[in-house]
């Protein structure tokens, strides 16, 4: 008995659809690893396509199918070019999307004492096809801030707080995730690290007073270094303090383009 292919009979409310699929769907991948080659992790990912008004539906097992052909493989740049391509072919789609998001960890040590701790860093890969690849890396990375005005108006003290940075950006040529996150950690008033020493936390406390930094410092100090590298073709960076004596965050973001 032939069975109907619902999702592929006509709609006749001639209504394009900008985007359907599947959500959040857990899967694990592999990602390249400066240090160690290759890091395992376990990724959230969403897959879409934009679908043509004449179909009724899209084939939603087909993003899965596409997903397994992927599986134990390298999960790149290069590799989401194809996914997205297959995406648009197999469910003839108008257009397709791709994100991909992941703890990834990095080995820290400590600044003094040296001690080493595993720091975990969310990112993500966002890809899109049109008529052309659009292709995106993000980092989410936390640091520390040290109020200048708190620092200013005291006698003595300062209040800090954990930060957020978020930063996304498209670039011409490949940059490590390694580099992303250092470029951001080293806009704080001082960087975070999973484990501390006694001798390591007065250096940490030391360093943040000597080197304090408003939300505004953040975004600028990152958005600078940004526009002076020519790889970097777009960013959008923002920055969040958990503000530790306010009943609310600080919050400052810059957005570029710089083709």
């Amino acid at each position: 008995m032939e069975m109907i292919d619902v999702q592929n009979l006509l709609d006749k409310r001639r209504i394009e659809i900008d985007k359907v699929g599947i959500k959040d769907i857990r899967y694990p991948i592999t990602v390249l690893d400066r240090a160690n080659g290759r890091q395992h992790t376990v990724a959230s990912i969403n897959m879409y396509v934009g679908l043509p008004h004449q179909f009724k539906g899209t084939h939603m097992s087909r993003f899965v199918e596409i997903l397994n052909e992927y599986r134990g493989e390298l999960i790149s740049l290069k590799s989401m070019k194809e996914i997205l391509r297959k995406m648009k072919e197999r469910l003839n789609a108008v257009s397709a999307h791709l994100e991909i998001e992941f703890p990834y960890f990095i080995a820290k040590r400590a600044p003094v004492s040296g001690t080493e701790g595993l720091m975990e860093y969310r990112c993500r890969f966002v890809g899109s096809l049109k008529e052309k690849i659009d292709l995106e890396v993000g980092v989410q990375v936390p640091i520390c801030t040290l109020c200048p005005c708190s620092k200013e108006i005291s006698d003595f003290g300062a209040h800090n707080q954990r930060g957020i940075v978020k930063l996304r950006l498209r670039f011409k040529k490949f940059i490590w995730l390694e580099d992303i996150i250092k470029l951001v950690e080293e806009a704080g008033s001082s960087e975070l690290y999973s484990v501390l020493k006694r001798v390591d936390e007065k250096y940490v406390t030391e360093h943040a007073y000597q080197n304090p930094k408003f939300v505004e410092d953040v975004v600028r100090e990152i958005a600078q270094r940004l526009l002076a590298d020519d790889n970097i073709t777009w960013f959008a960076v923002e920055a969040e303090n958990f503000e530790s004596i306010h009943n609310h965050s600080a919050y400052a973001c810059i957005e570029r383009n710089k083709k």
